[in-house]
């Protein structure tokens, strides 16, 4: 068994001071054995409107991570700060969970992907996040850690089941939902929110929550809470006070649950599909490897974590290594994306169908060492013989008849597929 700790805490405009709480409760963690610590969100501050959220903001290498890392490896003790306001731009943040591991080393990154947007004009509750908060465009994979395999999410995305199964299929054994819930919606919602996402996914649920008054406007709702796999509550907090709740978490009754009641082996994943985790961003970066090739950021139009979509720079038609290397998880998206992407090209080019063809090591014609689908529309009549096709896919690139585009021709066509896919 491991012992994890859970920080209650109520979050002011002075960092400074919610830092002194929170390393306070950590050491008390830390001196009760627990061998991981979990803070809630926003446990860096709290502000009053977007103009002081935003001043406040500092990026991944600033002063208050800095400090973090430094008392996980003072501690050797693992650190989840369940959200601090990590600084992107003048305009707007990214509310970040971050794992520290005991070496006082960023294991993990995840920028909250729901922003909370709700008004319930009844209930005197009207949050814009997205005014201030750029919003993520991944589901990072669970991060290997001494308690087990630590899956991240924050507050809002405790309502979309889709969110921690996805987890749950990417290996979690404990999801995380770090809060600074209202108290509109707490005393409804809170627990049984948390123990279903427990009970579905049979994974440990830890919710590290926010309390009390923040300033005049701005409560949270406290109650942060462990969940086992069969929706036990282990511990909780039952009053408004700051402090610690310790638990241990039995892997091994998790390993039994699962192997009792095989529920994601039951899933019907094709009655209803899981959207994969679809990037729709693709200038994080101004250019990306494949293979030995180096592309601009500008002909990509469609980006999960592990696959991705561009143009081509000779059209076979007007309009890693191999596969036996991908995993299970990178064969299952990329065949996926293969059919999203098959999909989109059609429609955009009105075509009727679509040879795909996976050219699979040299002798079957790869030229780039890196397992990649040549997706072509096709219409009726588009060659004389239809064969033909894998006859210029094998010479395109040595085929001097075909023209070469240039980049606008290239960049216009992944613009104007990006839009499709966005839309």
């Amino acid at each position: 068994m491991s012992s994890i700790a859970v920080c209650q805490i109520t979050a002011t405009t002075d960092k400074e001071q919610n830092f002194e709480v929170c390393s306070k409760l950590i050491r008390e963690a830390s001196e009760r054995k627990a061998k991981a610590v979990f803070l809630p969100e926003a446990c860096d501050y709290m502000g009053r409107n977007v103009k002081e959220i935003l001043s406040m903001a500092e990026p991944l290498d600033g002063p208050i991570a800095t400090r973090y890392k430094n008392l996980a490896k003072d501690l050797q003790i693992w650190i989840s700060l369940g959200g601090i306001h990590e600084k992107t731009s003048s305009e707007k943040v990214s509310n970040s969970h971050i794992i520290i591991n005991d070496k006082g080393e960023i294991a993990a990154v995840y920028r909250k992907v729901h922003l909370f947007d709700v008004e319930i004009p009844e209930r005197n509750l009207n949050l814009k996040e997205s005014k201030y908060v750029q919003k993520g465009y991944q589901i990072g994979p669970p991060v290997n850690s001494p308690v087990g395999k630590i899956g991240l999410g924050i507050c809002y995305d405790l309502r979309f089941p889709a969110f921690s199964q996805r987890l749950m299929k990417m290996g979690s054994q404990i999801i995380t939902y770090p809060s600074a819930f209202t108290t509109t919606t707490g005393p409804d919602h809170w627990e049984i929110l948390l123990r279903s996402r427990a009970i579905e996914n049979q994974c440990f649920v830890v919710a590290a929550a926010q309390v009390g008054k923040h300033f005049e406007g701005r409560s949270s709702y406290g109650h942060g809470m462990i969940v086992d796999p069969w929706g036990k509550v282990l511990a909780e907090f039952t009053d408004d006070n700051e402090g610690v709740i310790l638990a241990d978490l039995d892997l091994k009754k998790l390993a039994n649950i699962r192997r009792n009641m095989p529920v994601a082996d039951h899933q019907r994943e094709d009655l209803y599909y899981l959207k994969r985790n679809v990037i729709s961003s693709i200038n994080d970066q101004p250019t990306y490897k494949f293979g030995e090739v180096t592309l601009k950021n500008s002909v990509l139009f469609y980006k999960t974590s592990l696959t991705m979509a561009f143009v081509n720079k000779r059209n076979v038609l007007p309009g890693p290594k191999r596969l036996s290397d991908l995993t299970a998880e990178e064969n299952e998206d990329f065949f996926d994306v293969v059919r999203i992407v098959q999909r989109g090209m059609e429609e955009v080019h009105q075509a009727s169908s679509s040879t795909i063809a996976i050219q699979d090591g040299p002798d079957a014609g790869q030229t780039i060492q890196h397992v990649h689908a040549h997706i072509i529309p096709r219409k009726k009549n588009d060659l004389k013989e239809n064969d033909e096709i894998y006859a210029r896919l094998q010479n395109h690139e040595q085929d001097t008849s075909v023209r070469i585009r240039n980049e606008d021709e290239m960049e216009a066509e992944a613009t104007q597929l990006r839009q499709h896919f966005k839309d």
